[in-house]
């Protein structure tokens, strides 16, 4: 089966977010929330992070009555991780400076807003 616009996006999306969750890590992005605990801490809490968005995809991929709800959920994501990352850059944080770290950031912010203009209707449910 061929995956649709919808959900060819929400892949994109996801792939290149936890993309950024790998860079992430390069660039030790706890310190610049001050979380204690480090990379202990952060490892914890991408976890759900992480089970949210498959599960997320799972819902995407099966058509459910909840796709909607899912695509939005990855599309706000995407828009609050690159909208933190502005704080960041305007704050004068070096850290994410990289080309692969910005190429990464804006294929998010591209992704997240055509995710968001490509919403399926709220009744859809194409079960095929």
């Amino acid at each position: 089966m061929k995956p649709d616009l919808p959900q060819s996006l929400f892949l994109l999306n996801s792939t290149v977010l936890l993309t950024h969750q790998i860079d992430a890590a390069y660039w030790h992005e706890w310190n610049l929330f001050h979380l204690p605990g480090g990379n202990q801490l952060n490892l914890i809490l991408n976890l759900p992070i992480i089970a949210l968005v498959l599960l997320a995809f799972l819902q995407v991929a099966t058509h459910s009555p909840r796709q909607r709800l899912c695509h939005q959920f990855l599309a706000g994501l995407g828009l609050l991780t690159v909208a933190i990352h502005s704080g960041f850059f305007l704050a004068g944080h070096p850290e994410f400076q990289q080309p692969m770290s910005l190429l990464l950031l804006a294929a998010t912010l591209i992704l997240s807003l055509t995710q968001w203009m490509t919403l399926p209707p709220a009744n859809h449910s194409n079960q095929t």
